[in-house]
């Protein structure tokens, strides 16, 4: 195959900072996408509907002219979230989704939930006013190993979270072990999960190949090859509780590259691209348009784009970099090439 026309696909889980960093980063995924979930993570994080309100108004003056992209906005939950708080957002039309970050798992979650179990008013309000909720799955026991901690939050949180409310929608974010699949595919109706392009091409060599990988890092950190393997093999069945959300994360070069680095990959830049390389390679580029453009609008209850994107299998050489502010952003696949290259989209 040597060009792929896909329905305008849709980002579900993406950071773009704000000011300058925004203005830096935006035009990358507006070029590809038609709707992004934005995640609620700044300092201070987005904990209220103003907030979000605000942000998306932000997003929105920064778009490129003439771009018809729509940021999809969710709050930021932390211990003292007000259930009233929810039939805000709810009442807003423009924010789609509450986001747990247990206190200390990634990037700016400090603020973030110290025990599930003090959300259950607020998980019951989102329950009843059908918000949904999108969840890192991780905990933050420092006695837990850190490539268990997806497993263990399963168990101790998120499979009791689920049961005790039966009728939430939940997004677990960025999965990246077979624990993770074997949960989402057996789960009951209403759960879901986003995958992203890191998770499905590289495996954890990919952190010290050739020395320290600061710009691979990300959390949840990239897994062993037999769980790289049965993401792939997951999205590429087609399942409809697996879309796209490329957890882009952009950071500095110099929040990236110093003895005590951020966390998140950059990948915008090919927010598209990338999974098409990991279908291909699992022999189902048939499946991708499904993942990109379709189970993530139904899961989130809105309609399908009716716009498309064109790939064609041209390879092409990524930057070194990105301008950043007053930074660099150093994209995944820096100097390397990408197999497929957006041609064409129309609204």
């Amino acid at each position: 195959m040597t060009s792929l026309c896909l329905r305008r696909p849709d980002d579900w889980h993406l950071h773009v900072r704000d000011a300058a960093a925004l203005a830096a980063v935006l035009p990358f995924t507006t070029a590809r996408f038609a709707r992004a979930i934005i995640m609620p993570n700044l300092k201070p994080p987005i904990t209220t509907t103003a907030l979000a309100l605000a942000y998306r108004e932000r997003i929105r003056a920064a778009l490129p002219a003439g771009s018809g992209f729509e940021p999809l906005m969710s709050l930021y939950l932390t211990d003292v979230t007000d259930p009233a708080e929810i039939a805000r957002a709810k009442t807003s039309g423009v924010v789609h989704g509450a986001k747990i970050y247990p206190a200390g798992a990634t990037t700016h979650s400090d603020a973030g939930v110290t025990d599930i179990r003090r959300l259950d008013a607020v998980l019951a309000r989102m329950e009843e006013l059908d918000l949904v909720l999108q969840v890192h799955g991780e905990v933050t026991d420092p006695a837990v190993d850190v490539f268990e901690r997806e497993p263990r939050f399963i168990d101790e949180a998120l499979a009791p979270l689920a049961e005790r409310h039966p009728r939430l929608r939940i997004v677990f974010e960025h999965i990246t072990t077979e624990a993770a699949v074997s949960f989402v595919l057996g789960a009951r109706a209403g759960v879901a999960a986003t995958v992203t392009p890191q998770h499905l091409l590289m495996n954890r060599n990919a952190l010290f190949t050739g020395g320290i990988r600061p710009h691979h890092y990300c959390m949840p950190v990239l897994k062993a090859e037999r769980h790289r393997a049965a993401l792939l093999a997951a999205v590429a069945a087609g399942t409809p509780r697996l879309f796209l959300g490329t957890d882009s994360a952009p950071h500095g070069r110099r929040a990236k590259e110093i003895a005590c680095g951020c966390a998140g990959i950059f990948s915008a830049h090919a927010g598209i691209e990338l999974y098409a390389e990991a279908f291909e390679a699992a022999g189902a580029l048939d499946k991708l348009e499904g993942f990109a453009s379709c189970h993530g609008a139904d899961f989130y209850r809105l309609p399908r784009n009716t716009g498309t994107i064109t790939l064609v299998s041209e390879p092409w050489e990524v930057p070194a970099s990105y301008p950043f502010g007053t930074d660099e952003l150093v994209p995944l696949r820096a100097g390397e090439r990408i197999g497929w290259r957006l041609a064409a989209a129309a609204e």
